[in-house]
């Protein structure tokens, strides 16, 4: 079986299989806000039963429900009204349902509620050396990754995060993306600055990430995540037609010299094929002196780039070295701010030159960069489903209760969610921080934990971190029920996460499960917690893909109308 991630509204797509592309061709992507989570392998964890909702559900539910597409599929709804602790609606709350990345709650919800929202992820530079009366520093500098997500790539001049609702982190896969416009290196820029303010004129060893603050996680086959970032891990690519026969208009950022962009893309004639490729999506050489990488193939003149509908169209390589680029990087920004480096600009991190522990003298830091709150973090997190920063939030919180890795993660998780949340470990099955694998709970658990939210300091963060219905992030174009009158009030009232899985082979599609969590502020003035969830929907095309989404839309907004 192949298998694939989906997500519109950030759009994820992984396959085992290179046959499997076709099925997602960019050209055949339809403008969504939806999310769906790779699983690696699996099936169902827990069998599920099938059939007509219960007639508890109301019938404008039920009759969504009971839509033919849904003849083979399972249904979930569990509503609460928090204020008087009354179960509304209670459909299937004992199965175990794929939630995709509804997970990234509690991954967030548990960072945001262990450190406050308020917290910063600071990012220091100390050396190990003597610095001479010259500005000469006969030693190291060593950029110590704190798991800033950011690294000011991402700061507005007013100090906002910038959010995109098509994030580049999916570019490749949703066949498009819309940049934000801060510029990826200002964090690296204003460090370098620091370090040239702090009275250093060059310096005389090397440049060294370190990069230990938790052990490495492999994500989903890609890459290691490490603590570092630059641009998100990503160099994106944004891509213009020419005319006919002559090559395509390509820019990348960030310019590094730690991987060079070979365009060799070709501008073609109305109706001919779309045939773009990355060669490779995942540069390994990454460290390597004269590190490049290929756009090649064919853009039609009249190619339409989905999402937006009209160009630039944007994709991206993968930066699978991150301490290798983020050092090359960092280089290329003391340079630009007057310091001299004496070691060589582009090679692998040296990590050989390391102290034995984290631990540096206070009076050898020269700079330091301030993180964005974590309520900011969280909010790119919730809103795009951004999956590495939910892994890495769920390292981030391993390390509150001292272990450093992903496994050690989770068990600590597991044992903060049962003494804090009181949700035992039988009702959810999770394998990372964002939803990958066959991640499965039981609606009472989504429930518990989105109530429990509502009681913790953190909570203002997390409730506006949420997508709004019909407004922004994986929610945006999730419109629909907007032409029924009763129901357009719905919109922006709504504040819940989506998470999908889909499994595929070559004769078709399934939605293995498809999910929304969260929190309806009633017509009536009363905030509801729900979880809805549907499971194992035969898929005929895309096009049911986005018709379950605005079918979930339109049971959020019934509950607005009818509570």
């Amino acid at each position: 079986m192949t298998l694939i991630s989906v997500r519109i509204g950030q759009f994820e797509y992984m396959s085992r299989s290179s046959n499997a592309k076709h099925l997602l061709k960019p050209h055949l992507l339809l403008t969504a806000a939806i999310l769906v989570l790779l699983a690696g392998c699996g099936g169902d964890s827990k069998s599920t039963p099938t059939g007509p909702p219960s007639s508890s559900v109301p019938a404008d539910i039920q009759a969504v429900m009971e839509k033919p597409m849904y003849s083979r599929a399972t249904w979930g709804l569990r509503v609460v009204e928090p204020a008087n602790d009354k179960v509304l609606i209670d459909l299937n709350s004992h199965v175990h349902f794929f939630i995709g990345s509804v997970r990234k709650i509690f991954s967030v919800g548990e960072l945001l509620n262990q450190v406050g929202p308020s917290h910063t992820y600071n990012t220091p530079a100390y050396h190990d050396g003597s610095i001479n009366r010259s500005g000469v520093l006969n030693g190291n500098l060593f950029l110590v990754a704190s798991g800033d997500l950011t690294m000011g790539g991402r700061t507005n001049p007013d100090g906002s995060i910038a959010i995109s609702n098509f994030d580049h982190n999916e570019a490749d896969s949703l066949g498009n993306a819309v940049l934000t416009a801060p510029n990826p290196l200002a964090g690296y820029a204003a460090l370098a600055h620091r370090v040239a303010a702090s009275g250093i004129t060059e310096i005389a060893g090397d440049i060294v990430i370190d990069d230990r603050l938790f052990q490495p996680f492999n994500f989903r086959g890609e890459f290691n995540i490490t603590p570092i970032f630059v641009n998100d891990d990503v160099v994106d690519l944004t891509i213009d037609p020419t005319t006919a026969g002559n090559l395509a208009s390509v820019a990348s950022r960030p310019i590094s010299a730690a991987l060079g962009v070979q365009n060799t893309l070709l501008t073609g004639v109305a109706g001919s094929d779309f045939t773009l490729k990355l060669n490779p999506e995942f540069p390994q050489c990454i460290g390597q002196p004269g590190c490049t990488a290929e756009i090649t193939g064919n853009l039609p003149l009249d190619f339409v780039p989905p999402f937006t509908n009209r160009f630039p169209l944007v994709q991206t390589f993968r930066i699978v070295r991150p301490s290798n680029y983020a050092r090359t990087v960092f280089i290329e920004a003391l340079q630009a701010a007057d310091v001299t480096v004496d070691a060589p600009v582009v090679a692998s991190n040296p990590v050989n030159l390391l102290p034995t522990s984290r631990s540096y003298p206070a009076t050898n830091k020269v700079a330091e960069l301030t993180g964005l709150p974590y309520s900011d973090d969280a909010r790119l997190i919730l809103k795009v489903s951004y999956n590495i920063g939910a892994d890495t939030s769920l390292l981030l919180f391993g390390l509150t209760q001292g272990v450093n890795n992903m496994s050690a993660a989770l068990s600590a998780e597991q044992a903060v969610l049962a003494s804090q949340y009181q949700i035992p470990a039988s009702e959810y099955v999770f394998f990372d921080g964002s939803g990958g694998s066959a991640t499965t709970a039981i609606n009472p658990a989504v429930i518990q934990l989105l109530t429990a939210m509502m009681s913790k300091p953190g909570f203002s963060a997390f409730f506006s971190g949420l997508p709004l219905l019909g407004v922004d992030g994986s929610l945006a174009l999730v419109t629909d029920f907007e032409s029924d009158p009763t129901l357009k009030g719905a919109a922006a009232q709504v504040h819940a996460k989506t998470g999908t899985f889909v499994a595929g082979s070559e004769s078709g599609l399934i939605l293995k499960g498809q999910a929304l969590g969260g929190y309806v502020d009633a017509a009536s003035g009363r905030r509801l917690v729900f979880e809805l969830v549907v499971n194992n929907v035969a898929l005929t095309n895309l096009n049911d893909l986005l018709q379950v989404f605005q079918d979930e839309g339109a049971i959020s907004a019934i509950l607005w109308r009818d509570n």
